[in-house]
């Protein structure tokens, strides 16, 4: 089985982030999906993504999309207010599915 790999970002890497990722491989993994999760803060997406090579990003602070190099980003604010994670988790993992 493929293994995606999942950045999560926040403002400081070090609240949101653990919550969202956390949620995100919690929800991914009762898809059926294997996932790898990693935190960052957004300042450092940019240098994270060439290194990490995520297949997508969930944010959970506004990122610049030129930060993002190309990788689909998603807006992970449904895994910290609890309303919307199943609609957001199908949609990550309908996409990660269309990766192959």
């Amino acid at each position: 089985m493929k293994t995606f790999r999942v950045l999560t970002v926040c403002g400081t890497g070090i609240a949101t982030s653990t919550v969202a990722a956390e949620k995100c491989k919690e929800f991914l993994t009762k898809r059926g999906l294997s996932v790898e999760v990693v935190e960052c803060k957004a300042v450092e997406v940019s240098g994270k993504i060439p290194v990490y090579n995520p297949h997508v990003v969930v944010a959970t602070t506004p990122i610049n999309d030129s930060a993002l190099h190309g990788v689909k980003k998603f807006v992970g604010l449904p895994f910290l207010i609890g309303v919307g994670m199943d609609k957001l988790a199908d949609e990550i993992a309908d996409y990660l599915r269309s990766l192959g």
